[in-house]
């Protein structure tokens, strides 16, 4: 794994203001030059995100390891969006680096919606359902030629062992919080759940902001930056992290998850919480959730084995 970078340090963001999206837009595309651009309240940290006037967004990486998505995304979602039950982003245009800014960058339509949220979901399991259908209509699209695991998506859909030290630098932090030999343990066991190697698309990123609702239900999946074909297991961590307990049977259910997956899925958990945990120490509420997301894991685990 030594040409693997280190997978815990934040990269170095750089602001994009809305007067700089605006220059940009006016250089590039004078078609839009009159549409007023106004950020999106928490639009992301990948990406810097804008309404584009009231039927379009501009989607500005903030890193450079994060404008490694714009090729992939221009290239994939067009071909995914008519394969799957639920809107998607759709590329409208591809901006490329100027007035100052270092990045490829994407215009998009805009997708109504609210980010999930357990006390915004109206019914629970058919969020849990509905969900679970859209990321089986994902895996079943060909995988050929698809983007395996790689920078570009932070290597989603590979191993959970390039993860080990993210998770070994939380489990020091957390000592004093957390049980450390049954998180050890989860983590083992998500270690040594076996992926037959059927490659299949996964999304990467299933979390609550990149699930829009509209009237308590799920009506679109936005935020592909880390799409890609392997091991779609890296999808399964919602269900520890957003998922009420019922709504994780029936997702399970209807994805048709192994034994082995699912063990797999409660590893990714473990590690996003994990990672929440120890680069949320001065934000008490995110702090917290994760905290609680930590316990729903441990407490899932143990019951499972009890």
């Amino acid at each position: 794994m030594s040409d693997i970078p280190d997978l815990g340090a934040v990269p170095e963001r750089v602001a994009v203001p809305a007067e700089l999206v605006g220059r940009l837009v006016t250089a590039q595309f004078p078609q839009w030059a009159t549409l007023p651009v106004t950020p999106v309240p928490d639009g992301g940290w990948d990406n810097w995100t804008f309404h584009l006037g009231s039927e379009m967004s501009a989607r500005m990486p903030s890193a450079t390891e994060y404008s490694l998505a714009v090729e992939k995304e221009q290239r994939w979602l067009p071909v995914l969006a008519p394969r799957l039950p639920l809107p998607i982003p759709t590329p409208v245009a591809k901006g490329e680096p100027g007035e100052g800014y270092p990045f490829p960058w994407s215009i998009y339509a805009w997708l109504d919606g609210e980010p999930a949220s357990a006390d915004r979901v109206a019914d629970p399991v058919r969020f849990a359902v509905d969900l679970a259908e859209f990321l089986g209509a994902l895996r079943r699209v060909d995988p050929a030629g698809g983007p395996r695991p790689g920078l570009h998506n932070w290597y989603r859909g590979g191993t959970l062992r390039t993860y080990a030290a993210i998770v070994q630098e939380a489990v020091i932090k957390l000592a004093s919080h957390v049980d450390v030999d049954v998180i050890t343990g989860i983590w083992q066991d998500a270690l040594d759940a076996p992926w037959d190697g059927t490659e299949m698309w996964f999304h990467g990123d299933v979390a609550p902001s990149n699930l829009l609702l509209v009237d308590g239900e799920l009506a679109a999946v936005i935020d592909f930056g880390t799409c890609g074909v392997g091991d779609p297991a890296c999808d399964l961590a919602i269900a520890w992290t957003l998922l009420t307990a019922d709504g994780r049977q029936a997702f399970l259910e209807t994805l048709a998850v192994d034994d082995a997956a699912w063990r797999r899925g409660r590893g990714w958990a473990l590690w996003k919480t994990l990672a929440t945990c120890i680069h949320t120490l001065d934000r008490v509420d995110d702090k917290a959730l994760a905290a609680r997301e930590v316990l729903g894991i441990v407490a899932e685990y143990t019951s499972e084995r009890a």
